[in-house]
This record gives structure tokens, sequence and C-alpha cells, in this order.
């Protein structure tokens, strides 16, 4: 029995988690939960899987869940608010902290559940984008497992399992291109939040979805797969493969490449992580299996249009760059969904404005290369800052 803690218990990755441990209870259970502002949800959670420890995302939210289990079984149950509530939860007594967090907020309790001693299976990819050194340091400190939970590195771990100790030539990660593959920029220019939400193979939360429709969900997981599999970014070719079926791969120095396919279903990589070292049966909850004569049936690749998709291009030279940039990159990336998504800003103007705010970046924090956690904390909150400054000025137009 696996003792699990879910943090971001209320969204995509979270509920696609409580799942499979919903549907495999002899060898899972639940010791901590947190949500955001989802009360109703969250409380439902609660009442199901009976955690030790909970915490929402603010005190308003907190107040409401106690409301609702006033009356249950669980209404003595300790329901903690903010980011320290979620910390505390994250260093609860379990074998596995899932981090499903969004955005930067997921950095802090990734580093408290390493410190506890707690294996992470990670998809909150911005805990490595802007602090990917400090975290996985403070792993290898504490001999703490990082399972990736992304699809693209979930393969990559898989291919690499199998080879331990082999040079890699190239890790090959997949982008399905977004439903705005093949456009210009001029027809992005007139992308709504709405057109932006439709993605044509996942189902996913709000915020990555819009940054696979930029292209910068990619950008971001180039950053992180360097910080994952030690490999600079040189090595990391990114593939448009729209079909979705092989989710990412390598290919080791004697050219042989090994790669991962299968029906585009967060539920694999979530199960991968949990099960890790073994395999969890999701055939019996009706996954299917790869259809070779159907969808499978024909696999194409295409480059990446850099210049359409500015964002991919910015991402892959703050990887580059490393220090804060990339921290700076992700932090005014995540203001910037947020206001477009609120139909503040228009869809190119997300790319634009992170190109003012990165260069800005450099003259800045240029000289800091080897952060400490305050480093990027502080050049987290810059960047926001510097975003919204730019927006109130109407300085990101071109």
């Amino acid at each position: 029995m696996k003792s699990v803690t879910v943090l971001g218990s209320t969204g995509s990755i979270g509920t696609q988690t409580l799942e499979i441990i919903r549907s495999n209870r002899d060898k899972f259970e639940v010791a901590g939960l947190s949500c955001g502002f989802n009360a109703g949800v969250f409380a439902d959670q609660i009442l199901e899987f009976k955690p030790k420890l909970a915490a929402c995302g603010d005190r308003n939210t907190a107040e409401k869940v106690r409301d609702i289990l006033r009356d249950t079984e669980m209404k003595d149950m300790t329901i903690l608010y903010g980011d320290e509530g979620i910390s505390d939860v994250a260093k609860c007594e379990s074998d596995i902290v899932l981090n499903a967090l969004m955005g930067m907020r997921g950095l802090i309790p990734t580093l408290s559940a390493i410190e506890t001693g707690h294996d992470i299976a990670l998809a909150n990819k911005e805990t490595l984008v802007s602090g990917g050194s400090i975290v996985m340091e403070a792993a290898r400190k504490k001999s703490v497992k990082i399972l990736p939970v992304d699809s693209e590195h979930s393969a990559i771990f898989q291919c690499i399992e199998g080879n331990p100790g082999k040079e890699i030539k190239r890790i090959l990660l997949t982008a399905s291109g977004g439903p705005f593959r093949g456009w210009t920029s001029e027809e992005l220019n007139k992308v709504t939040p709405e057109m932006a939400l439709k993605h044509p193979n996942w189902s996913m939360g709000k915020k990555i979805t819009i940054d696979s429709a930029t292209m910068m969900n990619k950008g971001l997981e180039i950053i992180e797969a360097m910080h994952l599999f030690d490999v600079p970014a040189s090595k990391i070719k990114v593939l448009v493969h729209p079909q979705s079926i092989m989710h990412s791969g390598v290919e080791f120095m004697d050219t042989a490449v090994l790669a991962e396919l299968g029906t585009p279903d967060m539920r694999v990589p979530i199960a991968v992580a949990l099960g890790y070292p073994d395999r969890i049966d999701l055939a019996s909850d009706g996954l299917e299996s790869l259809d070779f004569f159907g969808k499978g049936s024909s696999l194409t690749f295409e480059e990446p249009d850099l210049d359409v998709f500015k964002c991919l291009s910015i991402a892959i030279k703050a990887a580059e760059a490393g220090g804060v940039i990339p921290a700076i990159m992700n932090g005014a990336n995540e203001i910037l969904v947020d206001l477009f998504l609120n139909s503040k800003i228009g869809f190119l103007d997300i790319p634009n404005t992170i190109e003012l705010v990165v260069s800005e970046g450099h003259t800045t924090w240029g000289s800091v290369k080897n952060p400490s956690l305050k480093d990027v904390l502080d050049a987290d909150r810059w960047a926001r800052n510097r975003v919204m400054e730019i927006i109130e000025e109407g300085d990101y137009k071109c």
C-alpha cells in the first residue's frame, strides 16, 4: 500500500490521479490533499478519500470547505490554507507527493516535500523551469526520486530507464503543434481565448492549453528536460507530431531511437509515476490500446515554425542563458496567459511582451548565474511586476 499526497487535487491532473487511486484501493491510499479555490469539489474529495491533512488556496475557500463538512464524519478535519498550508500538506507523512499545482506556486511545496524525504511525481513543470538546479540538488541530497508526469518527460524517462548510464545523442521532444499548427502570424493575431482553449488531442487545464497554443509549453518542457535528464538544450530536438501518438523518444549514440507510443491520455504518465517501478492496469478501467490500423496507422513529423511561434524561440534562448532568465520568462508568461484568458490582451501580445521582459531581464539579472531560491523568487516577482507596468503603459503593442 502506497500513500499519496495530491497537490492540486481539483484540477485536471489531480482529478485523474484520484480516478486511478479510486480504481486501485488495494494499492494506494490518500495521505493529503490540496486545492486552489474549488470548495465544493474539494469537500467531496475529502469525504471520499479521508486524507489526514488538507489545504486550500486561501482562507475564504477553507472556510467554505469547513462549512460543507460541518455535519459530516469529516467535521473535525484540519483545513489549512495559503502557501504555508499547502507546503504543510506537502510535508505530511506519505510515500509520494504528486504535485499538480499550477505555475510557480508549485516550487516551494516541491522543496518542502523533498526536504521531508518524499518522492515527487511532478506535473508542475514551472518548478523545474524556474528553480531546476535548486530542486535537483535538493533531491540529490535527500536521495529523493523525481518522477515526471508530463507525458513527454514520462516517455523519455521510460526510454532511459532500460538504458542506465548510456550516453544520449538527442532527446526527441514531441509537440502536437496545438490548435494553430500551420497558421500565419496574421491569422494568430485574430485568435480568441475560446479558440485557443480547443486543443485537438489533449484534455488539459486552461493555462497549459494556452501554453500549448503559443508553443510556450514546449519551451518550458525543454528546460524541464534539461534538469530532469541532465542534458544541454542543444541535445533536445522538438518534433511537431500532430497525431500525439509518439509521446517522445531518445536517440542513443548508435543512432538507435527508442520511443514511447500510446493513446493521448494523461492517466498513463500519472500511473507510471504513481506505480513506479510497477505498472498499473489501466485497461481494466476502459483505457483503449493504441489502434495501429486506425489513428495509429500514420505518424508524421514536422519542424516547428520558430518565426511564427515566437514563444518557443524565446524559451530556447532562455534555456541557453540559464541563471534566473527562465524564471523571468516563466513569471511573465503566467501573468500574460491570465490576462489573455480574461480578454485583457491579444494572443500575440503574449510572446511580444515576454520578449520585452526577457530582454530587460538580461540587463537587470543577467549576472546571476547560480541563483539562490531568493534570487529565483525575486526575479519571478520582478517579471510579473514589469509585465503589469508594460501593459499599463501600452508598450507591448507592435
